[in-house]
């Protein structure tokens, strides 16, 4: 009797261990999106900069183009972030429950941003990148509103102020 426990709880641990395999979903689906959203980011510039030639032909088209621009830019870059996230999301997982991937640990060159050996490693990636993307999205939309009235103004300064105070204390950790 206590033999076929065994062989029951030897089965069971072969499964659980075998059950990480289903990261795996997560892995290749973060890292379509990260390819997904990059794409995404790039044809957001490249028909940025086609409506660029625009510009050329009247002084009126110049402002009009110039705001699309920026907020382009700024969508793309915003996507490139996304994109980042999900990169280390995904390579993070990977590492974490699935085996140790030899290129990050050994290449020199590498910043040993996607150097990942615990899931605190991999939280703390992720909340700088996530810090970064929120302030571009406050910018996306800042830069897309009109100032009409100083209280306008105060409480955009206010809320630089806070993403200053914010980036200062994740900073201090």
């Amino acid at each position: 009797m206590k033999k076929c426990f065994k062989i029951i709880e030897k089965i069971f641990e072969w499964f659980l261990w075998k059950s990480r395999f289903i990261v795996l979903v997560a892995v290749i689906t973060s890292i379509a999106s990260a390819i997904v959203l990059t794409v995404f980011g790039t044809l957001d510039i490249y028909y940025a900069l086609k409506d660029v030639m625009d510009v050329f032909q009247s002084k009126d088209a110049f402002y009009q183009i110039y705001t699309k621009l920026l907020g382009s830019v700024v969508s793309a870059m915003d996507l490139y972030l996304i994109a980042t996230v999900l990169l280390i999301f995904g390579i993070g997982l990977y590492e974490l429950f699935i085996s140790r991937i030899d290129q990050v640990e050994d290449d020199s060159k590498s910043s040993g941003i996607l150097k990942i050996h615990s899931l605190d490693e991999l939280k703390e990636k992720l909340l700088k990148v996530i810090h970064v993307v929120l302030v571009v999205y406050f910018f996306k939309y800042a830069i897309k509103l009109e100032y009409k009235t100083i209280t306008d103004l105060a409480l955009l300064a206010g809320s630089i102020l806070v993403i200053a105070a914010s980036m200062f204390l994740t900073k201090k950790k």
